[in-house]
């Protein structure tokens, strides 16, 4: 079972995020900001198969947050889904430069969620 940090300050959409997830057998952290992301992410030693993140929040923003775990010690790579209601062409391009594997507007609709989420944890292209 893929354990899925999710970071989301958004009630109604963590909610339905964590949902879809639990639904489909994921295992699911979920914080509300970068701080408690960082919390989490240090106290875990980064130990998520894959990060669901909102790129604006408080304390720290998703790119932030996708900026420290690209610049791991270790060189490890965990895989990084940016979540935007503000999925303008630039936020895209600059979250996917920073080294996101994928990117999803809000809001999600399940089964492109997941099936985004395979792809990522699988490595298999699109079809």
């Amino acid at each position: 079972m893929s354990k899925i940090l999710l970071i989301e300050d958004d009630e109604v959409m963590s909610t339905i995020v964590k949902r879809i997830l639990l639904k489909a057998e994921y295992q699911v952290d979920h914080v509300r900001n970068g701080k408690e992301a960082f919390e989490i992410l240090e106290t875990s030693g980064y130990g998520f198969d894959l990060i669901i993140t909102d790129i604006m929040m408080p304390y720290a923003n998703g790119f932030e947050i996708l900026s420290r775990v690209r610049n791991l010690p270790d060189g490890r790579q965990i895989p990084v889904i940016l979540l935007s209601n503000a999925g303008n062409e630039e936020m895209v391009k600059e979250g996917l430069e920073l080294g996101a594997n994928d990117f999803l507007k809000k809001p999600v609709l399940p089964a492109e969620l997941l099936s985004r989420i395979r792809r990522v944890l699988t490595g298999n292209p699109a079809k």
